[in-house]
């Protein structure tokens, strides 16, 4: 492991804009959490002159709220993000202190790889690697609007956007692209107890309120209000330990990187987790303190999957819930109590935690709080997760209502990705859902929608079993170099060896011919049934469960399906059908949902909430054997459909 020396990097970065070196960039990038710095990071590795803009430089790769990083689902999407060269992984090796594969007992397939990690470690790492990113400039300041200008007319939408204004009112600094990876600072609200104050962070200010006004009225954009939270840190002498359930890491840390052999953290060193659980007593204090907590009983949409302890106890009072204690750092003296996610005021938060028996005695560092934020209904967005209404406008992170770190990440990249291309005059790229979780999580988003914070999960993944995590440089690194332009030659060169010892190995288990009683010799644990006398290869016993590799049969069969599914992905919707005019059997409710969302393929289509399977039988006939009609045009010019599929 090799880390840029740090010791100048706020003095080097923390310029004013009347500092900068230039007033003219190709991608902006505004925010610098998760989303934002691998939006700046990959939109510099395509090539594009970028500058990240972010309110303090030393938050720059903050874990907001938890410390850690992957699990099932989202470890998936961190090995595809290291996969087409982001960061994260790497940073979660750099910065893990304790890793486990989580449902090791079942496939490979739902694997979920995870990581405990230290807070300021991973927060250097990020630091480091903007510093040393050749075309990618840092700049501390806040966005006070966005630059918006008569659109191209050869390009769809009805703006374009031109660059930023900032608040401290220097210069506007131009640029052909700019990302919005706000999280929960556009408009946000800080909720403790019967107390609100502005912010989408402890200590941090909300994203200015022009920036809002730009998206909802200079725009137009459909905007909601989304809330999430975080629990107090607890000092960790102050818990008794011995009261909770000890849970250790792997003996040998996985990392998530794919040039990485090992963590930096030895596996010796490495810190183990606590379980505990509520008690009855925690629900009494809840139900005690409702009174006390605006935030709940707010009508903004919580994280289902992530909620506060008040909304556990609500939706299902009587039971017992989890809490995880977890490290915050190898040298840090606080715990992170995973599951007490809690926005009552300060002493309540302390009367609830001493009702767990492992913290009777434990003492708050930092309250709890709850964060109020607008976000952008996501399927006003792209597959390139461009703004449909405005040339040049990328969202990423949780102002597309997602939650998580990683689900961040994900879309910070593919975000930047495309900025950069739309700046460099390059075509769009996309991911589909058949290739990467990547594609699921932004097929989701644009083809559906949310009405709750988005979460992955393997669930989400309709071909889970070749979508694993041991695999997505097989599945994307290739196309990051060769398609994309966002992965280096040297990650790429390893892929491709990777490729081709896998190939041999394959050849050479195909070609690896032996009987059946000489098979039961050499493998006396598997099961092959003695009316068996046969010449088998090698292949052939991976069919066997207790072989390695035992799912490759089942990633045949899934192939099949895959290319059908792509074939389908592959056939265009132009973007100006109009649909209330199409002379198919379509009933007004789908014509809507079609004209609202505008999905850019069939595939996308069949995914809309509302669109039932006729109608997409009907869509499919008309695309393949009729004409479209555009908005532009009356019905008597139609344009062939045939041609642009």
């Amino acid at each position: 492991f090799h880390l840029p020396p740090l010791q100048s990097f706020l003095v080097q970065v923390s310029r004013r804009a009347s500092h900068l070196a230039r007033q003219q960039y190709d991608v902006i990038v505004v925010g610098g959490g998760h989303a934002g710095t691998e939006a700046a990071a990959a939109a510099a590795r395509v090539g594009a002159e970028t500058l990240l803009v972010t309110q303090k430089i030393h938050t720059i790769g903050a874990l907001s709220c938890n410390p850690s990083l992957g699990g099932v689902g989202k470890g998936q999407l961190v090995k595809e993000v290291d996969a087409l060269d982001g960061l994260c992984g790497r940073a979660g090796d750099w910065a893990g202190i304790h890793f486990s594969i989580l449902n090791r007992r079942k496939g490979p397939a739902v694997w979920g790889p995870r990581a405990q990690l230290d807070r300021q470690l991973y927060r250097e790492f990020i630091q480091s690697e903007l510093l040393s990113t050749p075309r990618l400039t840092v700049l501390e300041g806040s966005v006070e609007e966005l630059l918006v200008t008569e659109p191209d007319p050869e390009e769809p939408g009805h703006h374009r956007v031109t660059g930023i204004c900032l608040a401290n009112g220097s210069q506007p600094i131009s640029a052909s692209s700019v990302v919005l990876t706000t999280g929960t600072f556009l408009s946000g609200s800080l909720f403790m107890g019967q107390t609100s104050s502005p912010g989408g962070r402890i200590g941090d200010a909300p994203s200015s309120a022009g920036l809002s006004q730009t998206l909802r009225e200079r725009l137009g954009l459909r905007i909601g209000r989304l809330r999430t939270g975080t629990p107090p840190r607890i000092v960790k002498d102050s818990v008794d330990l011995s009261l909770a359930e000890l849970f250790p890491s792997d003996s040998t840390p996985t990392p998530f990187s794919f040039l990485n052999t090992h963590t930096r953290c030895k596996p010796e060193d490495q810190l183990p987790c606590h379980l505990t659980h509520t008690t009855p007593g925690v629900e009494r204090v809840v139900m005690e303190s409702l009174h006390l907590n605006c935030h709940i009983q707010e009508d903004a949409k919580g994280p289902r999957y992530c909620p506060s302890i008040e909304s556990r106890v609500l939706r299902f009072p009587g039971r017992q819930h989890q809490v995880w204690l977890e490290p915050e750092g190898l040298t840090s003296d606080l715990l992170y109590p995973q599951g007490l996610s809690m926005t009552m005021p300060p002493d309540v938060q302390l009367r609830l935690i001493r009702e767990i028996p492992a913290m009777h005695r434990a003492e708050i560092h930092t309250p709890g709080y709850g964060v109020q934020y607008d976000f952008v209904c996501p399927t006003q967005l792209s597959p390139a997760l461009q703004v449909k209404n405005t040339q040049g406008l990328f969202l990423a992170g949780q102002i597309n209502g997602t939650t998580g770190y990683e689900e961040a990440a994900a879309q910070g990249l593919w975000a930047g990705v495309n900025a950069a291309r739309w700046a460099l005059s390059l075509p769009a790229v996309m991911l589909s859902r058949t290739e990467s979780y990547i594609g699921v999580l932004i097929d989701d988003l644009v083809s559906r929608g949310v009405t709750e914070p988005y979460r992955m999960f393997t669930s989400r993944a309709e071909f889970r079993t070749s979508l694993r995590p041991d695999n997505a440089d097989l599945r994307l690194t290739l196309k990051g170099f060769e398609e994309v332009g966002c992965v280096s030659s040297l990650r790429h060169q390893e892929a491709v060896r990777v490729r081709d010892s896998l190939q041999d190995a394959l050849e050479a288990l195909q070609t690896l011919t032996v009987s059946t009683p000489t098979w039961r010799k050499k493998l006396p644990n598997i099961h092959i049934s003695e009316a068996k006398n046969t010449i088998v290869t090698g292949m052939n016993m991976l069919q066997y469960n207790d072989v390695s590799f035992e799912i490759w049969p089942h990633c045949d069969l899934q192939k099949k399906e895959i290319e059908r599914i792509q074939k389908e992905e592959k056939m265009s919707l132009p973007q100006d059908i109009d649909y209330f005019s199409l002379p198919v059997s379509l009933s007004q409710e789908v014509r809507e949902i079609l004209d609202r969302v505008r999905p850019s393929t069939l595939g996308a289509a069949t995914r809309l909430q509302g669109i039932t399977p006729a109608a997409i039988v009907h869509l499919l006939n008309y695309v393949l054997h009729g004409n479209h009609i555009r908005r532009s045009e009356s019905l008597q010019d139609p344009i062939n459909l045939g041609s642009q599929l």
